[in-house]
This record gives structure tokens, C-alpha cells and sequence, in this order.
């Protein structure tokens, strides 16, 4: 599924028109990416819990050249899913 099967899933379950669908996802992803943006974990309980953590810089290597790289630090998204969501993809 991708975003437009989304927003027409959620417009044909809400039974609101396809437009106000689109608004509604992305005023949720917007506000869940400014959360994460300022360092908050956002959690949707029964669905799973969003956080920022931090990868430090290290060094890696070229794997065509066998060259050491440097890579830099970053902040990472991660993802863990709620009791909720796991039995659904499991039952």
C-alpha cells in the first residue's frame, strides 16, 4: 500500500471525500515528523512508539575499493510496534 491507497482507504472508512483524507494524513505525519524533529518520542498506543536516537560517527569501508570512509554521526528514526499492530500482522 502505498500513500494514495492509504488516503482512499481512509476516506472510504471515514467517509470523508479524498481531498480532506490527504489533509487529515498529512497533518498527522507532519506533526509526528516535527515531534521527532524536536527530539520527542511519539506514541500511538496499541499502534507503536516513534523515537530519534543518535549513531555515531564511525569508519567504514568502500566495498569496491576496500577504502576506509569516514561516516558521520546522524540522527536515526526508529520504530517499535505496539501489542496491537504486532498480533494483527501476526494473526
Amino acid at each position: 500500500m502505498n500513500k494514495g491507497d492509504l488516503i482512499k482507504s481512509v476516506s472510504e472508512k471515514a467517509g470523508i471525500s479524498k481531498t480532506q483524507a490527504s489533509d487529515a494524513l498529512n497533518a498527522v505525519l507532519g506533526s509526528i515528523s516535527d515531534s521527532l524533529a524536536a527530539g520527542d518520542k511519539v506514541t500511538l498506543i496499541g499502534f507503536g512508539t516513534f523515537s530519534v536516537s543518535e549513531r555515531a560517527a564511525r569508519t567504514g569501508r568502500n566495498p569496491a575499493t576496500g577504502k576506509a570512509i569516514k561516516i558521520a554521526a546522524k540522527k536515526q528514526v526508529k520504530f517499535k510496534a505496539g501489542k496491537e499492530l504486532d498480533d494483527a500482522a501476526n494473526a
